[in-house]
């Protein structure tokens, strides 16, 4: 953490007020915690103020001033947030996005969605279902979620294996900078070659090279038919060969392709209510299977059959597929629920990694036994995106193992997960960014001359270290 900043004059304090309004400069400490105390409960913020600007141009004012003043400002969306990025840990005033909510086009002809940043993902999916498209980011917090934590994040998710990250889905960018300028960038062009393409500069970058304000974000067309299949598997390597055959037989249809212990899904069975087991018997693993398709009809016939290849290798023991969407709901709660539910066994340390598809099964066994080493009895529960290599590799402490003492072991439980990682030329952050968590770490990992440009670019665009301080670098 950074050295506490000194107490913020209130005559300042009033000035930035006077901005936004009373009512949405936030100073009571009960009304300010939701800003301050994030999903999992692993950061605290304070601050003097919590401004809730209801335009781009009341953010320019507030920027102005904050950097006339070198007044630090940690930018926020829903606060759904993994890794401390949007908390104000050192005092700094919070700048919350929330109020910037309108959608302000909807272009089916351009396929393009035109949202400012407070806008949930849950909204900006509905507005493109409106005009039969699909805005194809898919994540678990999209009721609170937002376009512009998404963006500011790179947020992954479930359909990354079909369309993308975050970054995918970006055509323009409104961002107002560190000292109040508008980079107005919002076009709608699929080609425009007009040298540097700057909105990828602020995709990623977590509110600290300036403030997204709005994106324009491209649509595609809605599926005509969607399949949904949960299939138990011996092992990762037989998941891994599952996912080649539906590559095989759906190409880009295979939208989601999603990796579970079965471990996990025990723990999803005792804790979650109205969850069942949806084999009739247990396999050590599991994949949900999730196929598109603009056809509407003929994908059914395609998932049986990538399936009953795999009866037919060997690969797969049992698979059920969804014979409505609400049976797809239930088979797609088993796997949202997987994280939420380890908190119910004690303490989890956490990991958002990547490692190329095909080392997925390796880094999971070489991973396994470092653990085991060095916390014998751990519960390592991996899951997530097996179409895209990224794992989140959850480890939880062994039964009736002290919670605290558990987690003061994170660091030496993160290092040796991370060597794994490096051994298969992986990343530490797939998905969930840098913030605070492994903003120390990130020297280790990075490419030095790519560390010295993202200083370099930090000083240039924020010069007074006012945005979002002490996180990524």
């Amino acid at each position: 953490m950074l050295d506490k900043p000194p107490a913020i004059d209130p005559a300042l304090l009033a000035r930035f007020a006077a901005i936004v309004g009373e009512r949405n400069a936030i100073t009571d400490p009960q009304a300010q915690l939701p800003y301050l105390v994030e999903l999992r409960d692993m950061y605290r913020g304070r601050t003097p103020m919590v401004l809730r600007p209801s335009s781009t141009a009341e953010i320019v004012q507030i920027l102005e001033l904050a950097n006339a003043t070198a007044t630090p400002i940690v930018p926020q969306g829903g606060n759904t947030g993994l890794v401390g990025g949007q908390i104000a840990l050192n005092n700094e005033m919070v700048l919350s996005l929330t109020r910037l909510d309108r959608i302000r086009e909807v272009d089916p002809t351009s396929n393009t969605i035109t949202c400012e940043a407070g806008v949930t993902l849950q909204r900006a999916r509905d507005a493109a279902v409106a005009v039969d498209r699909l805005y194809p980011q898919l994540l678990p917090s999209e009721g609170t979620c937002t376009i512009g934590g998404n963006l500011s994040t790179n947020a992954g998710g479930t359909a990354a294996l079909a369309y993308g990250v975050a970054r995918s889905h970006v055509l323009g960018v409104e961002v107002v900078l560190a000292d109040g300028r508008i980079l107005n960038n919002l076009n709608k062009l699929k080609k425009d070659n007009t040298g540097y393409d700057l909105k990828d500069l602020f995709i990623g970058a977590e509110g600290t090279l300036g403030v997204i304000t709005a994106a324009v974000l491209r649509l595609v067309p809605r599926p005509r038919a969607v399949e949904t299949a949960f299939a138990g598997v011996a092992s990762p390597t037989a998941a891994l060969a599952l996912l080649g055959i539906a590559a095989d037989a759906a190409g880009s249809g295979v939208t989601s392709f999603e990796l579970m212990p079965r471990g996990g899904i025990e723990l999803v069975l005792r804790h979650a209510a109205g969850c069942r087991d949806p084999l009739s018997s247990p396999h050590p693993w599991y994949v949900l299977i999730e196929l598109s398709s603009q056809a509407p009809t003929g994908l059914r016939t395609v998932m049986e059959g990538l399936l009953a290849q795999g009866f037919e290798r060997g690969i797969v023991g049992d698979a059920a597929i969804a014979d409505s969407l609400d049976q797809a709901k239930t088979l797609w709660r088993l796997r949202e629920l997987f994280a939420e539910v380890q908190r119910h066994e004690g303490g989890s340390i956490k990991h958002d990694v990547s490692v190329p598809v095909a080392a997925v099964p390796a880094f999971l066994a070489d991973a396994d036994a470092a653990v085991g080493a060095l916390v014998p009895r751990a519960r390592p529960l991996p899951f997530g995106h097996l179409g895209d290599g990224n794992i989140h590799y959850n480890v939880s402490q062994p039964p009736g193992a002290d919670k605290a003492g558990f987690l003061a072991r994170w660091d030496d439980v993160n290092a040796a997960v991370f060597a794994v990682v490096e051994k298969y030329g992986g990343s530490i952050s797939a998905e969930h960014g840098i913030g605070v968590m492994k903003r120390d770490l990130l020297p280790t990992v990075k490419d030095p001359v790519a560390l010295d440009l993202m200083r370099s670019l930090k000083r240039l665009l924020d010069p007074k270290n006012i945005l979002n301080p002490g996180k990524v670098l």
